[in-house]
């Protein structure tokens, strides 16, 4: 699939490091050129320690790059001050934590529709039809903490794709999910994506999880840094 039109998400020449506590840097992220085209779906494979979460976070407008263009639908982000990225990530960018971070006093229900509390995309309706999607209709009222861990990855996704996001970042979906579910969960995740069109990126160390999908990137190709000995954070 080209990458010329405007891509889901587009990096170029983007750097990242941490000071050690010596005081020298220690570069996470050197990534000349990285592509995801408008709803394609791929996965990302690198070791822990690679840089992957450091990577996540910078796509994701949580942590700036050093140097070079995040472009989502083809806006820099890294142009914008930190409240328009964190705006900016609510209305374009869905996350599925692996913690996946839902809020426990409220309901299955209340947590999605807290996905769009800060966009002007609030719709009861559509909170409703995603609880639906992702096979909880009759859950919609129970709190995470009465809801088993694959339903509440499954909140979780539901309530990335709230706000009818161009881009999906899945931080390792099936970290926290048993065996038995993790097939289950990716299959969701897919499924759903292809059905809102969005662009979907999973970013993990799971060598079974990568080969379901037909695009596979290792992250030392696409990242400098991931090459060398001394890349070992994030």
């Amino acid at each position: 699939m080209s990458t010329d039109a405007i891509a889901a998400l587009r990096l170029t020449d983007v750097q990242k490091a941490y000071r050690q506590p010596g005081g020298d840097p220690l570069p996470v992220l050197d990534v000349p050129s990285f592509a995801v085209p408008a709803g394609e779906q791929l996965a990302l494979v690198g070791p822990s320690g690679g840089g992957k979460t450091t990577l996540l976070n910078v796509i994701a407008g949580i942590t700036p790059p050093d140097s070079g263009r995040v472009e989502v639908g083809g806006v820099d982000i890294t142009r914008l001050p930190e409240a328009g990225r964190d705006r900016f990530r609510a209305e374009r960018i869905g996350i599925v934590f692996q913690s996946f971070n839902l809020l426990p006093a409220f309901s299955a229900l209340e947590n999605v529709l807290l996905g769009m509390a800060f966009t002007s995309k609030a719709s009861r309706t559509r909170a409703e039809e995603l609880i639906d999607a992702v096979g909880l209709s009759d859950r919609r009222h129970a709190r995470p903490g009465q809801l088993s861990v694959g339903q509440q990855q499954r909140v979780a996704v539901a309530r990335a794709l709230a706000n009818s996001p161009q881009l999906m970042l899945a931080d390792e979906p099936t970290a926290s999910v048993d065996l038995a579910n993790q097939t289950r969960i990716v299959e969701l995740i897919r499924e759903q994506c292809r059905r809102e069109n969005v662009a979907l990126l999973v970013i993990t160390h799971d060598d079974s999880l990568a080969a379901e999908f037909d695009r596979r990137v290792e992250l030392r190709e696409i990242n400098r840094a991931a090459r060398e000995p001394a890349a070992a954070a994030g």
